[in-house]
């Protein structure tokens, strides 16, 4: 059975030292890119693909569906990943789904509704709907370990320090 040992959002998915640093992080074999949208389109899955490959780890890159497919049919089988998505949403769903995750990283979310959408770290904008989800994924999905934190040697800021921004 394979697992999750990281998720992460970063609306970038694969880049630089950020992934190289969190691809050594121990347990890691492999590296899931869930994204419809880059999964749909060959150029993007080849281009995250040989991001991928970079840090040395196999990269899967798939829609949330299949994901879901691969978790309900295979448990991954033997791929303990770093899992990423562009949004809390994308979490949120394969979370509530069944796949379960103990630590979720939240590295660079850019601002969409200037209205909804407040700058809660350096590298990330958060609206009220996304910080419930992950309340929510806390207290009842047992994702343990919350945080926002752009890369490894960036200071690291507690979910209950953005929740009492809203």
């Amino acid at each position: 059975m394979g697992a999750v040992v990281l998720a992460r959002v970063d609306e970038r998915l694969i880049h630089g030292q950020v992934m190289i640093t969190l691809s050594q992080k121990a347990g890691v074999n492999s590296i899931f890119v869930v994204d419809d949208v880059v999964a749909n389109d060959k150029f993007m899955r080849d281009l995250y693909r040989s991001a991928g490959a970079r840090t040395g780890q196999k990269t899967i890159i798939i829609t949330a569906d299949k994901a879901k497919h691969y978790w309900d049919e295979f448990e991954f089988k033997d791929y303990n990943c770093i899992l990423l998505s562009k949004t809390v949403k994308g979490i949120y769903d394969l979370v509530v789904h069944g796949i379960p995750m103990k630590e979720l990283n939240i590295g660079g979310v850019s601002q969409k509704d200037p209205d909804k959408d407040l700058l809660v770290t350096k590298s990330v904008y958060m609206n009220k709907e996304d910080v419930d989800r992950l309340v929510e994924l806390r207290e009842k999905y047992g994702v343990e370990d919350i945080y926002f934190q752009a890369t490894p040697s960036a200071p690291r800021t507690e979910l209950n320090e953005v929740v009492s921004k809203f």
